[in-house]
């Protein structure tokens, strides 16, 4: 991926691993747009950083989708690398019936309809553009999921079986196409408490080591941290029912 000179879409821009990315390409020279659900986080990020555009998005809108889309590409017609980083991780428990349904779908409708909707609409304008990119914010939950999230989990299994066939699709004619996998990371994805945990790796941290694999590695498919690779590589280094326990038996 090119690291400068780009005008780039961050979706859920406002705060976490999104605002981070978005401060980190905002400071190598790229144009960044970011999107969220509340006009008033936006615009502290906005006011950090002056220079970066915030756009309300609900990723959970079909219409709203196609509309921004639409939109933007005529605000900024040199659009020409999307980060699909949006999404939500709740608690589930399948034994609360109609009420777990409703988290589900929530968490599918966020988690991989927004970034499935989000790229058919943008993929026209990224196909026209030179150094064009589509990434997609996976988890090392998509290779070994956590029982406590499991919708969450299948969404983030589900991204990265996407983006695989979908950079096939595009090989040599198209879009990059990058997965980003985040480990734990102290974000407040999941809790407020997830923000300070010791266990988690500090965002600064994560922030640092994946711009330097995309800086360092201009064709990478996965960007997979130091921290994620037990995750990331558990069945094929034969220790996937040890790491399934493992983050198990933290979660309960």
């Amino acid at each position: 991926m090119k690291m400068n000179g780009n005008t780039i879409l961050i979706t859920g821009g406002n705060s976490g691993i999104g605002r981070a990315l978005a401060e980190a390409f905002h400071a190598l020279g790229n144009q960044v747009i970011i999107t969220g659900r509340r006009r008033e986080t936006l615009d502290a990020v906005t006011a950090a950083n002056p220079g970066i555009k915030g756009l309300v998005l609900d990723l959970s809108d079909a219409e709203a989708i196609k509309t921004f889309s639409a939109e933007l590409v005529k605000a900024y017609p040199s659009l020409n690398a999307v980060v699909n980083n949006a999404g939500i991780m709740v608690p589930e428990h399948i034994g609360a019936g109609s009420d777990y349904l409703a988290t589900a779908e929530q968490t599918i409708t966020a988690n991989l309809l927004g970034p499935i909707r989000l790229i058919a609409a943008l993929l026209p304008q990224l196909s026209t553009q030179k150094d064009a990119a589509i990434l997609t914010v996976s988890s090392g939950l998509a290779f070994v999921p956590m029982a406590l999230t499991p919708t969450y989990s299948a969404t983030k299994a589900a991204i990265h079986s996407y983006s695989m066939a979908i950079r096939e699709q595009l090989k040599g004619a198209g879009p990059q196409v990058i997965e980003i996998a985040p480990p734990y990371v102290q974000t407040s994805l999941m809790s407020e408490r997830q923000a300070s945990d010791p266990n988690a790796m500090p965002l600064a941290d994560f922030i640092s080591e994946v711009m330097g694999i995309l800086a360092g590695q201009p064709d990478v498919k996965e960007v997979i941290v130091e921290r994620c690779k037990p995750l990331r590589y558990a069945v094929e280094n034969g220790n996937f029912d040890a790491m399934f326990n493992g983050i198990n038996s933290m979660s309960h």
